[in-house]
């Protein structure tokens, strides 16, 4: 029997992630959206049916406002929410948001408790911490796609600033999901090669400074509207990861319970995702200029969960 994908919100990252998950095969795929959406994305759910034969995928992709019919999935993907636009930062999205994923909470742990949960709504870091929390899920059960999107930008801005390919680089960003994320130059490597041995510090200064803005970056390019590719695919690794129990270790917004000096907040780190969700957090020696970053970032997360009231 196929597994079941629930994607809860059709916009522009739910019908990537449709599209991704069907073309991957990973299990038959449900968009789900409020009532004023149900014929937008059962119109994109047929659409990517019709897709199929040139495709070469059989998955089903069908559209609803519906929460029944998500009943039973075994993955649950929430690109649910207001995204945000030019000028607006993502705190600045808190109040609606935070309506809009209890809502979405509660019908999950309904008709899909045993389902994984990728949560992708900003602001991030507080919206997965609400939904552990409305849904009394256990910690494996939940976390956020931020670190997994942070740490393909900074591979991507290394790879276009060094003339080299991305396969060949190995980094890591942590760290809460926006502009005090941390990413770790000195555990940076091209081909085995430190990132230190090849790149000068200015270089480096200035990718780390590109990828804590690049979400920014894109939403003034488009003026409307957030980046939606490169998230979807972020969140596509993670779930087949979990459907395939590949066992990839991946930067997640997981819940901390001491690692790295952090407790009860959900935050960027290294996380083991298998097919019981994710099964370990991986906790790096940091050195004193890291820790203080993650102390900096850690107290903005903090700032933003304490505004949710929950």
């Amino acid at each position: 029997m196929r597994k079941k994908i629930a994607l809860i919100g059709g916009g522009q990252i739910g019908q990537i992630l449709a599209m991704l998950a069907a073309q991957k095969e990973l299990g038959n795929v449900v968009i789900l959206d409020i009532p004023d959406f149900e014929n937008p994305v059962k119109g994109k759910a047929l659409d990517l049916m019709q897709m199929a034969p040139h495709g070469n995928y059989d998955s089903h992709i069908s559209g609803t406002s519906d929460y029944k019919d998500i009943k039973g999935a075994d993955v649950v993907i929430i690109t649910a929410g207001l995204p945000r636009k030019e000028g607006m930062n993502r705190e600045d999205l808190l109040k609606t948001n935070i309506e809009i994923i209890k809502n979405v909470a509660e019908n999950v742990k309904k008709y899909a408790p045993d389902a994984f949960c990728i949560i992708l709504t900003n602001p991030l870091d507080a919206m997965v911490y609400t939904f552990h929390k409305v849904t009394g899920f256990p910690k494996n059960q939940v976390v956020g796609m931020a670190g997994t999107l942070d740490t393909a930008r900074y591979r991507s801005f290394l790879a276009m600033e060094l003339g080299v390919s991305v396969a060949d680089i190995a980094g890591i960003v942590l760290g809460g999901h926006g502009p005090t994320m941390v990413p770790l130059p000195r555990l940076t490597t091209i081909g085995g090669v430190p990132l230190t041995e090849i790149a000068s510090k200015e270089l480096i200064d200035k990718v780390v400074k590109r990828t804590r803005e690049a979400g920014t970056e894109i939403v003034k390019l488009f003026g409307r509207g957030s980046a939606f590719f490169s998230p979807a695919k972020s969140a596509i690794v993670i779930a087949e990861s979990y459907l395939k129990d590949k066992g990839r270790v991946l930067p997640c917004t997981a819940l901390c319970e001491g690692e790295y000096g952090i407790d009860n907040l959900f935050i960027g780190v290294p996380c083991l995702i298998t097919a019981n969700g994710a099964e370990k957090v991986f906790e790096i020696e940091l050195n004193d200029e890291e820790k203080n970053l993650m102390k900096t970032t850690m107290n903005a997360v903090k700032k933003t969960v304490d505004e949710c009231k929950i």
